[in-house]
């Protein structure tokens, strides 16, 4: 943990942490394509997160562990950014899905539904729907 760790406020940290499981999800098959990279540079910007921190988090994914979010539809949000992660280089790959799956948990989704929201959560995403239809449509999977 780099010494620029410890200064993180709360939301800063929740979104580093976001921020590294897009980064091993576009890393799951060990290339950063094109597609994955632009889109990792647009929520870096948005997130706030510096060039060094970035490249940081490129190089070592271990250090920022993601943590519950508290609002549902904040992870819902969460989820979709990951999700749109997974289909930026036009691939869903077998391991991309088990990083979801475990992010989902990660995310605070019930373990014995994850395997059902991450499941929706590609599916929506292939269809391009945007954030609000996957929202409705995670919410119906997702019955608490």
């Amino acid at each position: 943990m780099g010494v620029s760790d410890f200064n993180l406020k709360g939301e800063h940290k929740k979104n580093i942490a976001l921020f590294t499981s897009m980064v091993n999800l576009a890393l799951a098959d060990d290339v950063l394509s094109e597609g994955e990279e632009k889109l990792l540079k647009k929520v870096a910007k948005k997130f706030h997160i510096l060039d060094d921190k970035y490249k940081e988090i490129l190089e070592d994914q271990t250090n920022h562990q993601i943590t519950g979010v508290h609002g549902y539809d904040e992870r819902i949000e969460h989820l979709f950014d990951l999700t749109n992660m997974i289909y930026a280089d036009d691939v869903v790959s077998i391991k991309e899905v088990g990083i979801l799956r475990r992010i989902c948990v990660g995310l605070g989704f019930p373990i014995d539904n994850v395997e059902k929201v991450a499941d929706e959560a590609i599916h929506l995403i292939l269809n391009d729907d945007d954030l609000e239809e996957f929202t409705k449509a995670i919410k119906r999977v997702n019955k608490f």
